[in-house]
């Protein structure tokens, strides 16, 4: 995972790039979570189980290129038990809005 992380850092230092190419998916994992649980669950009982402060969490999810660190994301997959393509998306500069829409 630290290795993915560093090319990623590495890449962006030398393109000149702004961290806001990830994007977290806990919203998608914890729908599937719930589904398969047959119950709700709340963003206080992750934070809970995971030790990542709620609203870091909330942070996460609706802030858009959000900056945490890798033990953050190692608890993320070990909460929903998967592997880091499944919390993390990369989407390329061209798959962003641009400022009109």
């Amino acid at each position: 995972m630290q290795a993915f992380f560093d090319a990623l850092k590495y890449h962006m230092k030398n393109t000149n790039m702004v961290m806001v190419m990830l994007r977290f998916k806990i919203k998608e994992m914890l729908a599937k979570k719930e589904f398969s649980e047959n119950r709700r669950i709340t963003i206080s009982e992750v934070a809970e189980a995971t030790g990542i402060h709620r609203m870091t969490l909330s942070k996460m999810i609706n802030h858009r290129g959000y900056n945490t660190g890798t033990e953050n994301v190692d608890r993320l997959c070990e909460y929903f038990g998967c592997q880091v393509e499944d919390v993390i998306e990369y989407v390329p500069m061209s798959d962003k809005p641009d400022a009109t829409g």
